[in-house]
């Protein structure tokens, strides 16, 4: 629709199933380029990707022709199928169900791109549960701990 403009920015976050260390840094910077062809491809920016062994963290400018279940959806789909085909893991790869997905404004840019391009540093003192708790705290996301993706205390 003309004269019509939107800004929006969303960090996405999703873990692989089960919490499984199946990333390998091996493969995680090939991947994390062929997440940002499928996020770009349906036309929103990438700013900031992340990839750690056991989640990741996508943070994008959205387009708000798309929904973003269905842009998550395709993410998911594509590079499950993409690492499944590559063989990347010794093991069949699925990403967990469900996912987060957190609005920022445009003065926080640097601060959330900084923070993704930091996870393996931020990672060293504070595990992915307690990072994704924060989060759904921080935004006041009410939720219930069996609908939270399934944590591991034993998994690192």
């Amino acid at each position: 629709m003309a004269n019509t403009y939107s800004q929006a920015y969303f960090h996405l976050v999703f873990a692989v199933r089960n919490r499984l260390h199946f990333i390998s840094k091996k493969w995680k910077i090939e991947l994390e380029k062929y997440i940002t062809t499928v996020v770009q491809n349906n036309g929103h920016k990438l700013l900031a990707i992340g990839a750690m062994p056991d989640h990741i963290h996508i943070f994008i400018g959205y387009n708000l022709n798309e929904k973003i279940p269905d842009l998550v959806r395709e993410i998911k789909t594509s590079s499950t199928y993409w690492i499944n085909d590559r063989k990347s893991t010794p093991y069949k790869f699925q990403w967990q169900i469900g996912y987060g997905a957190f609005t920022y404004g445009h003065s926080q840019i640097d601060s959330v791109v900084k923070y993704i391009l930091n996870q393996e540093e931020h990672h060293k003192t504070k595990s992915f549960k307690n990072e994704y708790l924060t989060l759904l705290k921080k935004f006041e996301i009410e939720f219930k701990d069996e609908y939270v993706f399934e944590f591991f205390d034993d998994v690192e």
